[in-house]
């Protein structure tokens, strides 16, 4: 269905409001893949945190302008499903290299972050990167290993010389 010139330019604003809160962007070719692959795509993309549109490579490409994403301009060529990580920057790597596992006509074909364009196989290492879930319990564990490591040594010691048990039944007997 064609669109008419104020329907393009709600795409091209909502792309725009899109790409300027977007982490990160994956366009894959879709061509051959099925409505039932399509809509389970969209609403595990929902679920994710991420804006999936089948959209034209001009509006597109007028909707990145002034965005980090701006760099992909010149790589839009054939028809193109187009990911935005909204919520955290793996999350659109995640989406189509899982789809792509059980559908072989879905292609990365570029992938976008930080204002850097980088070839399809780079899906895969953003697809590895940890979720915000992940990163805080990563980061909770780095933090906690001191203070435990501490209370190991100090342990350690206290028992080596002996007063572990002395000192832990001197409160209880006064």
């Amino acid at each position: 269905m064609a669109l008419n010139l104020s329907q393009k330019q709600e795409v091209v604003a909502e792309l725009a409001d899109v790409a300027a809160k977007a982490h990160s962007l994956v366009a894959a070719e879709y061509a051959g893949t099925t409505v039932e692959q399509m809509t389970a795509m969209r609403k595990k993309a929902r679920e994710s945190g991420v804006f999936l549109k089948v959209v034209k490579n001009t509006l597109v490409s007028r909707a990145v302008a002034g965005t980090e994403f701006e760099v992909v301009k010149d790589a839009l060529t054939g028809p193109l499903l187009y990911a935005f990580s909204t919520e955290e920057p793996g999350a659109a790597g995640r989406l189509i290299k899982e789809f792509a596992k059980t559908n072989d006509k879905l292609k990365p074909r570029l992938v976008s972050v930080e204002g850097k364009l980088l070839p399809a196989e780079h899906v895969d290492v953003l697809a590895s990167l940890p979720t915000r879930e992940q990163a805080l319990a990563m980061l909770a564990r780095v933090l906690a290993e001191p203070a435990s490591m501490f209370a190991r040594v100090v342990k350690a010691v206290a028992d080596k010389q002996g007063g572990g048990e002395a000192a832990a039944q001197a409160p209880a007997e006064a």
